[in-house]
């Protein structure tokens, strides 16, 4: 649309806007909405199990014809949130809560049988908390979804989902037939998506092939595009039904692409021409993309992903860490190379690095932080161990910085701190410019700990607890990338420390002279593109730098230009109506909960004139199974690694 046509829509009369001539129907059709649908709820005509303005009817969620989705109200007692370790879970940042499922867990120092679980519990990081008492809040512990460790737990903003994992060896699990679990926040529901298969695609396998459980690789969501991702990992007899354990376990480097349900992909045959992925999502399994299928790229397990926006349409991912027994020293598996995967043209490249690099090692975790004005990402990888000699690994407590597009590695100096003890497999997550760690395993000792720690980014140093900032929006993005989705997550309140600036130039808001990788680069998205720039003023009024290259992909239609006056007007309307729809929807819980009351009182009291016998009251728990064991079912295996046929 050019310019001047923006100018004539902003100096159109509101008066004379269609939508503003629909205001009084609207209003009109939301006041009877919100005063009828509470009656409407409690009519025995709507039969359906649903979570209303009034509370929630309890029920099951029927599976489809198909199959495909199976609801279950999968609850049973809330996870215990008071253990002595835990470590190899699966873990997601959904708008300022952290979800746990799942890993290893101890209640008592040097227990090294059953700690298989699957606890779920949150975190809430809208408050600020010490990490000897984090606010944490035990979940259901679900009898659906298996007990795994070391799996990923891929979200979208409404939805959880559980891929990959190895069983428990001690004692020895039998894995099941992958089946994706869909935990929807706002129900609290699990669903089950059983038998899914694979969609041929850009540089894919071919499609319809079962989806294999992979354990030990390394996840990352992307929400805004509307895609999880899982690279690498391996199979044997704790991810693969009917794998026998006298066959060598197999590594891969296949990377599995789920589209999100309702998200479209263009790169994916069976979502051409704009369409959407059903209710179960869309699998798509990358094998043959650029060097991908080369004996110059490992295979792996073990390792990290991180997303980085910018240089290429959708952004790249960065393959960090891991390795095999038999090329954990190899000269391709060090960290002085990076592999990057082009996420719009589903290929990858390789990257020298710069600086010191960090020892080769397997279990680290990382996130990422963007310069408020872009020019930077900055990756912090924490932790980890190396893999040989088995039996006698050595965990890191060791903080490292790659900073991107300059692709140098920056050694923290944590000396005189009070850091954490060495561990591998903690969970890491950014939030108001803070890393979050939670668990990890510290050696054979495994005495006792919190196991929650937290790092300042822009300080580089431990502290004793977690700042809950004021400001921020769902995404908790820095306030110049808010309009923008592809501005990274948690990034809110970071700045670039002082010990990046010595290496890539420019401030704490950042500004950096360093704009290119400082080992040369000849292809790919690191040849032809740049950083996402975004405007960033200082406390002086100066602009740092101009805005840059915008997002593009995924079903997002956040856009650029002008004020939307029309959209203004209506979202103060729609909170007007937000506010009345809640103060009567309160008054009608009041109403029941009270006429509730009255009912059984008057019930307790007929039941004691007649002289009944005592009732077990409905308040009082019922049994449970505790037991989580799957059972075993043959199946043949497909392997997702590039070059290797059906087992």
């Amino acid at each position: 649309m050019s310019c001047e046509s923006c100018d004539s829509d902003l100096s159109q009369p509101l008066s004379q806007s269609p939508f503003y001539a629909m205001y009084p129907r609207l209003s009109l059709l939301t006041i009877l909405v919100v005063l009828t649908l509470p009656l409407l709820y409690e009519m025995s005509w709507i039969d359906m199990a649903s979570t209303g303005i009034i509370g929630a009817k309890a029920g099951v969620i029927k599976a489809s014809d198909d199959g495909a989705a199976t609801g279950r109200l999968l609850k049973r007692v809330d996870t215990d949130t008071d253990v002595c370790n835990r470590w190899a879970g699966q873990s997601a940042l959904v708008n300022g809560t952290i979800y746990y499922y799942g890993g290893h867990s101890t209640t008592e120092s040097g227990q090294m049988n059953d700690t298989w679980s699957n606890d779920f519990f949150t975190i809430d990081l809208t408050e600020s908390w010490d990490i000897s008492s984090p606010t944490i809040k035990g979940l259901p512990r679900p009898s659906g979804p298996p007990a795994v460790a070391n799996g990923f737990l891929w979200h979208s903003y409404d939805s959880l989902y559980l891929y990959g994992g190895i069983v428990s060896d001690k004692p020895i699990a039998i894995p099941e037939p992958y089946t994706l679990w869909e935990y929807q926040i706002k129900a609290g529901n699990w669903i089950e998506h059983s038998n899914p298969k694979t969609s041929q695609g850009n540089n894919s396998q071919p499609g319809n092939q079962p989806v294999q459980q992979t354990g030990e690789g390394a996840g990352v969501s992307i929400p805004e595009l509307g895609r999880g991702f899982y690279f690498a990992g391996h199979l044997d007899a704790y991810t693969t039904p009917g794998w026998s354990n006298q066959t060598p376990r197999i590594y891969l480097k296949s990377l599995l692409e789920y589209t999100y349900p309702g998200q479209s992909h263009d790169g994916v045959e069976s979502l051409a021409g704009g369409k959407t992925a059903g209710s179960g999502g869309v699998w798509r399994n990358v094998t043959q993309g650029g060097i991908q299928d080369q004996n110059k790229f490992p295979s792996r397990a073990d390792g990290v992903l991180v997303h980085v926006p910018g240089f290429g349409a959708q952004g790249i991912l960065l393959s960090i860490a891991g390795g095999q027994e038999k090329s954990f020293h190899d000269p391709k598996s060090q960290m002085n190379v990076i592999d990057v995967y082009d996420i719009a043209t589903s290929t990858w490249y390789k990257q020298s690095t710069s600086g010191p690099t960090p020892k080769i090692r397997v279990n680290p975790c990382a996130v990422a932080a963007s310069a408020p004005d872009g020019s930077s990402t900055n990756i912090y990888m924490y932790g980890g161990q190396n893999l040989i000699p088995y039996g006698q690994q050595t965990q890191y407590d060791d903080m490292w910085v790659l900073t991107v597009p300059s692709f140098t590695w920056v050694e923290v100096d944590t000396a005189g701190q009070s850091v954490p003890p060495a561990r591998v497999g903690a969970s890491c997550s950014i939030w108001d410019g803070q890393m979050v760690v939670v668990g990890g395993y510290t050696g054979p000792d495994l005495s006792c700990e919190s196991g929650f720690y937290v790092f300042s980014l822009k300080d580089l140093k431990w502290q004793n607890n977690f700042n809950a900032l004021s400001g921020g929006n769902f995404q908790n993005q820095q306030p110049s990338q808010e309009k923008d989705p592809a501005g990274l997550s948690g990034s809110y309140g970071y700045e670039v420390p002082g010990a990046v600036q010595s290496v890539i130039g420019g401030n704490s808001l950042g500004g950096a002279t360093i704009t290119a990788p400082a080992q040369t680069v000849t292809e790919g998205p690191l040849a032809t593109g740049k950083a996402i720039t975004y405007t960033v003023t200082d406390s002086n009024g100066a602009i740092s730098t101009q805005t840059g290259t915008s997002f593009s992909g995924g079903n997002n239609n956040n856009g650029g230009g002008g004020p939307n006056i029309g959209a203004i007007v209506a979202g103060v309307v729609a909170g007007c109506f937000a506010v009345l729809a809640a103060y009567l929807g309160f008054c009608a819980w009041v109403y029941r909960r009270q006429l509730a009351l009255y009912k059984n009182h008057v019930a307790m009291a007929q039941r004691a004139a007649a002289g009944a016998p005592h009732e077990k009251s409905s308040f009082l728990p019922s049994s449970t199974n505790g037991s989580s064991q799957p059972t075993g079912k043959g199946t043949s295996i497909t392997d997702q690694s590039s070059g290797i046929g059906a087992a």
